[in-house]
């Protein structure tokens, strides 16, 4: 039944999200990253659906994307219809910090992704909450891996608002959409606790550029 109602989500994914008339925000931000520098590509969770859009528009012979998703059931699913879009999966703890060892494990694994040259995807506010409030990973890992992270957010004219603790949207097709990619943010080896803030706000920012696009067209939400 998971598998099935991936397939069913990813085929319509990929019909909606090719549908959308897309444009960039940001495109000197994700230049040298679309060229091949790795970064930590950190997004609220609401906007996951709609970031393979961005993959789509910048994916090249050769680049790999991996993004970070529980081992949670929903994550499961998440990491399903992820694949249709090319994107690995590494999946992590079902908690929140991260303190066991099916953490560990996935921060040593996404570490390598990065020392490959491969980019890795996270929602700093998953799996599960509180929305817009970032977890100390996404701080972490570029301070471990010498990576920066890549503010990311995305908006469409037509999507569906779920009734999940994030308000995720869902794209609807043959809307207008916009992706946003903030400036990159360099974390200190020795201070990623400084920095965490500072990628929170940038988060809130491109999510606040996305939607400020967005409220020049005529938008639907559902």
């Amino acid at each position: 039944m998971q598998a099935w109602l991936a397939a069913l989500v990813g085929r319509y994914l990929a019909f909606a999200l090719r549908t959308t008339r897309w444009t960039l925000d940001g495109e000197a931000n994700l230049a040298p990253h679309a060229a091949g520098q790795p970064a930590v590509a950190a997004l609220w969770h609401e906007c996951l659906p709609l970031m393979p859009a961005l993959w789509l528009r910048i994916r090249r012979p050769g680049a790999r994307v991996h993004v970070l998703a529980s081992r949670h059931k929903d994550g499961r699913l998440i990491g399903i219809v992820m694949r249709r879009f090319g994107v690995e999966v590494v999946h992590g703890s079902s908690a929140r910090d991260g303190r066991d060892k099916g953490g560990a494990a996935s921060v040593r694994q996404l570490l390598d992704v990065l020392a490959a040259g491969s980019h890795v995807v996270l929602t700093p506010d998953g799996p599960r909450g509180p929305a817009h409030r970032a977890a100390p990973g996404v701080a972490q890992l570029a301070a471990l891996s010498g990576v920066p992270v890549l503010p990311c957010a995305a908006r469409t004219s037509r999507a569906w608002r779920l009734p999940t603790w994030d308000r995720m949207f869902l794209p609807l097709p043959w809307g207008r959409g916009v992706l946003v990619v903030g400036s990159p943010i360099a974390v200190p080896r020795g201070d990623w606790a400084a920095s965490l803030p500072v990628i929170a706000a940038a988060l809130d920012e491109a999510a606040h550029r996305a939607e400020e696009a967005q409220r020049k067209r005529k938008t639907f939400f559902f």
